[in-house]
């Protein structure tokens, strides 16, 4: 019926692909990354990998240096409020915030 063997390098070498995508990516091509799996997940109503997402998000916030303090600050809020939206199955919130706040990195990142 289906060739297990094909099927599996075929998807063996999809893993690969995307290993080899996420290992050379750039600091800004993770974080859009980051967002687009949150999104397709919030579309998805998949409240753990949404979180997870989000929580990734989380601990990529810099309080540790003085210029990047108040933005993580008030990112932190805002990701903490997709992940409380989420859990409250308000789904159409969390995908606003998430793909605007894509957009502005997309728009920081092109200058």
């Amino acid at each position: 019926m289906y060739n297990t063997a094909y099927t599996f390098n075929r998807g063996n070498q999809v893993n690969q692909y995307l290993v080899k995508e996420i290992m050379e990516a750039t600091p800004q091509q993770l974080l859009i990354k980051i967002y687009d799996f949150a999104i397709v997940n919030c579309q998805k109503h998949n409240l753990e990998k949404t979180n997870k997402a989000i929580q990734e998000l989380i601990n990529s916030l810099r309080f540790d240096l003085d210029e990047a303090r108040e933005i993580s600050i008030g990112l932190l809020k805002l990701y903490q409020f997709c992940q409380e939206q989420m859990r409250q199955k308000n789904y159409d919130i969390v995908y606003k915030i998430l793909t605007e706040l894509r957009e502005t990195w997309l728009g920081i990142f092109k200058k």
